[in-house]
């Protein structure tokens, strides 16, 4: 018996962002699938449900690959998949496998023989560097660096290092309630002609998209505090 494909699913990154991140082939398939993955289950049936699924809700599998559903075995996520059936994988936001546990059920899908469909959606990392205006050809994404603040410092430093050494935009994150301490230390640890891009909201309607030199960001500190930010730094 064949087995069935794993569709990578992409989720809107904010409220009211709907709109912008669905696709007819996107609708089409979801419309051809009864079976979820996902990280968040309210999430998803929100996001399906606005994305114009025709199933009824009721008819719909979906597995909870949450943070206390993962670190077991796999094989329970993929009876469908090898049954024949296909399945959507969705992360909270985004785009599954990109900076999210999903990656997992996808590495575990090829060990399988499973067929694996990214489809087009929003990634707020390729978003923030189109918009940066820094190096789109070389360019590493690094996720979280670390809290402790001694530690943070050097990693910051590093990643500064890194963009002079390597002509490369160095992008990473931080949970949204640590966004002012984060912005705090990158405007206290590197060189004022640096440049500093903060994409903030990214897709919402309160989106914010800058780019500056540390001593320009340093006379006009903006607010993060629990916004999802991602931060790019370039300096040739």
């Amino acid at each position: 018996m064949p087995k069935g494909t794993l569709y990578l699913i992409p989720v809107p990154l904010a409220e009211n962002a709907a709109a912008k991140s669905f696709t007819p082939y996107l609708v089409d398939t979801i419309n051809n699938i009864t079976e979820y993955i996902v990280e968040n289950e309210k999430t998803a049936r929100k996001f399906l449900k606005e994305a114009g699924l025709k199933t009824a809700q009721s008819e719909l599998l979906i597995h909870d690959y949450g943070k206390h559903n993962r670190g077991n075995s796999l094989g329970y996520f993929f009876a469908g998949l090898e049954s024949g059936k296909s399945v959507g994988l969705m992360s909270e936001a985004g785009c599954p496998g990109v900076a999210d546990p999903g990656a997992e059920i996808v590495a575990e899908a090829h060990k399988r023989g499973i067929s694996v469909v990214p489809l087009v959606g929003p990634s707020s990392i390729l978003l923030a560097l189109m918009a940066s205006g820094f190096n789109g050809q070389s360019f590493t994404f690094h996720g979280y660096i670390p809290i402790d603040k001694a530690e943070r410092s050097k990693r910051v430093k590093e990643l500064e290092s890194l963009s002079t050494r390597n002509d490369q935009t160095q992008i990473f994150i931080e949970t949204p309630f640590r966004n002012n301490s984060m912005l705090e230390e990158v405007l206290k640890s590197c060189n004022p002609k640096t440049k500093l891009c903060i994409a903030c909201d990214v897709t919402a309607e309160t989106e914010f998209i800058k780019t500056m030199n540390i001593e320009s960001w340093r006379k006009q500190v903006p607010d993060l505090h629990k916004r999802p930010t991602i931060y790019l730094l370039f300096h040739s």
